[in-house]
């Protein structure tokens, strides 16, 4: 019996920046006309910096579009917003294929994976949430997003594009058709979206925060001036749509979600296969 990976959705790389490419693949969902964006970045600098590695079961086509975008010896540093497998999918082979990479990582992170793979600790950088970094032709801020399901989370800000790579915030499902921007997204699918993604998915944790004190969080994050904003599992966000992401995510804790798939939901996926 065969457990490999459902193949994902090919989507090409998106430049949402000067030198920017989100690298992008969507997982079609169980059961439901819906899929999932599973993204990483390229920042073609002085130093280019690769955001994150995508899933295993992207791996030929990751490789392919990434270093379409860079040659991988020019690579010098592989950002690692967490240690969750759609974000450490192709680390193995990016730290093979980069040999003049340094990993930026956290001390959490690293423990965390020490139980699957084994990291080069001279090739390592501990960058903590408020830190930043020098990337050559830029400092890059690493900047833990409001919401997060992996304790060692920090996104990546670059004041350069003033974008704002986020990891896994703002995260929503997409229709069988993956969406290039998140205007394209029906307003109710957006904000329902991110209501069953962020309690469900992401962090269930948020019907029990104060919610000033998370609003307080988000403006921390919103007060950066970010112009774009990407991130694991969400179409590109830009001009106005940022503002509006911001609004939503503050009023996550006081959101009633709807139901998430339960059984029965799997059982009706099941029958129609």
């Amino acid at each position: 019996m065969s457990h490999a990976p459902v193949p994902p959705i090919r989507l090409e790389p998106q430049e949402v920046a000067p030198e920017t490419f989100l690298i992008r693949s969507a997982q079609p969902a169980l059961g439901a006309p819906m899929s999932v964006a599973i993204n990483s970045v390229v920042i073609r600098g002085a130093e280019p910096v690769l955001v994150d590695t995508g899933s295993l079961a992207n791996r030929d086509g990751w490789q392919h579009d990434v270093f379409s975008l860079v040659d991988p010896a020019d690579v010098r540093w592989i950002f690692l917003s967490h240690d969750d497998a759609d974000h450490t999918g192709n680390l193995a082979l990016a730290l093979d294929e980069c040999p003049n990479a340094t990993l930026v990582t956290t001390w959490a992170a690293t423990a965390r994976m020490a139980c699957e793979i084994g990291l080069p600790a001279h090739r390592l950088r501990w960058v903590h949430d408020g830190e930043s970094f020098d990337a050559g032709d830029r400092t890059l801020h690493a900047v833990r997003p409001p919401v997060y399901d992996g304790p060692a989370t920090r996104g990546l800000f670059d004041p350069v594009t003033r974008t704002y790579w986020a990891s896994d915030a703002f995260a929503t499902p997409m229709g069988p058709q993956a969406a290039d921007h998140v205007g394209e997204l029906p307003a109710p699918m957006w904000s329902e979206g991110m209501a069953v993604f962020q309690h469900h998915a992401l962090c269930p944790w948020l019907a029990m925060v104060d919610g000033d004190r998370f609003a307080a969080d988000v403006a921390r994050v919103r007060s950066m001036g970010a112009d774009v904003v990407i991130g694991c599992h969400t179409p590109l966000i830009t001009g106005d749509h940022v503002d509006a992401a911001f609004d939503l995510l503050a009023g996550m804790p006081g959101v009633v979600p709807p139901p998430h798939p339960d059984q029965a939901a799997l059982e009706a996926a099941l029958a129609g296969v």
